[in-house]
């Protein structure tokens, strides 16, 4: 249907609104429509006109406000792009987190560029001068912390890594995961391990390796604290070998121990092939048969040993553990014994090292101090040998999978004959418990630090001592995800209270104060 001028719509309107009878009919059939359509033009122009004379804003006026505020609406969701959330402060803690977790300044950059403008996102200078100024301020703040930490920490694995060559002095306390000492050089001698443990006066127990810096700065510490307190008694400072790095040890001489048992094993392979080829060629085969032969003595001969070598090191790594095979809690007399008859068994070259270090009477330490304190918890002997092997019952039944029927009656039975030995048994098992399941005899807690610098290494040229001191002060602070120590930061299994554990939150207070709350009974544990 044509659609109608604006000429037909008056003419529609005047017939309607001032036309006699018959004129409406007229107007329709002569502007080809509808009675009804001339109708609803004449009710259209009558309100047109009417609302031009109320005083009503006009079509072109009305087109042109809406054109500005179509343009208004344009800028203000442009505007509402760029209009994002993350202030200056946010964008701080931001970049002082990514680099803690080990990200470059590069990288950072790029993950900023994700949320804010082109136009708001800082420079790759302005990153490091934040990064800068948090790590200063964690150093000065951990200063303070370390200072709250001595009266708390017994026990220390201690160890050097390397950072692009550079040793960095390590100290983890192992129930806790508390990073303690995170010293970047200048070398790993023992005076630098003096200077490094000299404030950690309180320490009776330290897991080290062999290293002869590291036992130099144990002997050189205990005189700095003797010379420090001349008129208290000294407490003696035990060290257990690290069995971590036993094990290591034993583990690579092993392996070479089966490659050179696989070499001359493949060698009488070859040797047979040898003799097969000959008979296919028809060549006298005396000779080939011959060296086939001494091969395989020689194949046998080494497997041989190996195998008997094999057994001697797992009977010297036995004599390392806390229990012994058949149950019973270990100690220094059976454990000297069995690693002396391996040691034996294991001659040569290549089970050197690994001899020495299990004949090393620091191997065996916390043996000795797992008895002092197991007797000191139940001084009763029946008793104490009852809740110790109820211990190990539940502890082998303890494991990511549900115990069998058979490990739980077990304890069941074992339960029984505690509580028929002694009523408070349970109080008994309790103290025990504590004494077993805090002995440490490794030190690769240290790895895990390790692998934290790693991940920085990886990214950064250079690790400097403030951007060690703000990791330090972060892994302090960070909640296990999982585990038995989740949902609580080092700090707190250390047993330090502290205002907040936010790591962000705790850079941004001043040292002083700090010091003021950690010296009151209210804070400081």
């Amino acid at each position: 249907m044509a659609k109608l001028s604006v000429l037909t719509w008056i003419g529609n309107a005047a017939a309607v609104l001032c036309g006699r009878r018959g004129d409406v009919t007229r107007q329709a059939q002569q502007a080809g429509c509808s009675r009804t359509a001339a109708y609803e033009h004449a009710h259209r122009v009558q309100q047109a006109v009417t609302e031009l004379h109320d005083g009503q804003p006009a079509r072109a006026q009305l087109l042109h406000e809406n054109a500005q505020l179509r343009a208004e609406n344009r800028q203000l969701w442009a505007a509402l792009e760029t209009a994002l959330d993350f202030p200056e402060p946010q964008q701080r803690r931001f970049v002082a987190t990514a680099a803690a977790l080990g990200l470059s300044l590069q990288q950072t950059l790029v993950l900023l560029a994700i949320v804010l403008p082109a136009a708001c996102c800082p420079s790759r200078a302005t990153l490091g001068r934040w990064v800068q100024q948090a790590a200063a301020q964690a150093g000065r703040l951990l200063g303070v912390l370390d200072r709250a930490c001595r009266g708390l920490v017994r026990t220390l694995c201690l160890d050097e890594i390397f950072c692009r060559r550079l040793p960095l002095l390590i100290a983890v306390e192992p129930h806790s995961m508390a990073w303690l000492v995170g010293q970047r050089g200048p070398d790993r001698t023992g005076e630098s391990w003096c200077q490094a443990l000299a404030p950690w006066s309180q320490l009776t127990y330290a897991v080290v390796d062999g290293g002869s810096g590291l036992r130099r700065g144990l002997e050189l510490v205990q005189q700095h604290w003797q010379q420090e307190a001349p008129l208290l008694p000294a407490v003696p400072l035990e060290t257990n070998l690290d069995n971590f790095h036993i094990q290591q040890e034993g583990q690579r001489a092993l392996r070479l121990e089966w490659q050179a048992a696989e070499r001359l094993w493949l060698a009488a392979e070859a040797a047979d092939r040898e003799v097969a080829q000959a008979g296919r060629q028809g060549r006298k085969k005396s000779g080939p048969v011959k060296r086939a032969r001494w091969a395989w003595v020689k194949a046998e001969r080494a497997f041989t040993q190996a195998e008997r070598r094999e057994r001697a090191w797992r009977r010297a790594a036995a004599a390392l553990e806390l229990f012994r095979p058949d149950g019973r809690l270990n100690d220094r007399a059976w454990a000297s014994a069995e690693i002396a008859a391996a040691v034996a068994e294991l001659p040569g070259e290549r089970w050197a090292k690994a001899c020495r270090m299990l004949q090393d009477a620091r191997a065996l330490t916390f043996l000795d101090r797992v008895a002092r304190g197991v007797a000191e918890a139940e001084p009763r002997a029946e008793v104490r040998e009852a809740v110790v092997e109820w211990w190990r019952l539940q502890q082998r039944g303890g494991g990511p999978r549900r115990p069998g029927p058979a490990a739980v009656l077990a304890g069941v039975v074992q339960a029984q004959v505690c509580r028929q030995l002694a009523p408070d048994w349970q109080a008994s098992a309790a103290r025990v418990g504590r004494v077993l399941g805090q002995a440490v005899r490794a030190s690769s807690v240290v790895e895990c630090m390790n692998s934290v610098v790693r991940m920085h290494q990886a990214r950064h040229r250079s690790l400097t001592q403030p951007l060690l001191d703000w990791k330090r002060l972060y892994w302090n602070c960070r909640s296990f995800a999982e585990g038995k120590r989740r949902d609580h930061c080092p700090y707190e299994h250390l047993g330090l209270r502290l205002p907040t554990y936010d790591a962000w939150a705790l850079l941004q207070r001043d040292p002083e104060e700090l010091a003021q709350q950690l010296s009151t009974t209210k804070i400081a544990a």
